[in-house]
């Protein structure tokens, strides 16, 4: 296995990693809407999801892949009241429709709207 960290993403916020590359796979922990120096993003979902997704992107391409090889996604919203917003970012760049789930949870770390995390192939 290989530990994969970038500082253009912020660093993980407990005992885990931004991700682990394992037979051919990334598997990235979920990413919420903290900026690279660990600060929550102002603004509703929209913004919210932009900047998990630009968290994606920088772990994505430190472990030498990208968006296009993503195969699964899990995705967690405080309120699927969000869902439509979401989906419109969340379109833009999961251009390949992975695989996906999307789950309504009680509460995400530090109040975030939303969480992704992804495996994609490297």
């Amino acid at each position: 296995m290989k530990t994969i960290t970038t500082d253009k993403a912020p660093a993980a916020i407990g005992p885990y990693s931004q991700a682990k590359i394992s037979g051919g796979f990334l598997f990235a922990s979920g990413q919420i809407p903290l900026d690279a120096s660990g600060n929550m993003v102002e603004g509703g979902i929209a913004e919210q999801t932009k900047q998990v997704i630009q968290n994606i992107a920088a772990v994505l391409e430190a472990a030498g892949t990208d968006f296009t090889k993503v195969v699964k996604t899990a995705c967690f919203l405080s309120d699927l009241g969000n869902f439509a917003a979401f989906n419109e970012i969340y379109a833009q760049y999961f251009t390949d429709k992975p695989a996906r789930s999307t789950f309504q949870v009680a509460a995400l770390p530090r109040g975030a709207l939303v969480e992704i995390e992804v495996v994609a192939e490297v």
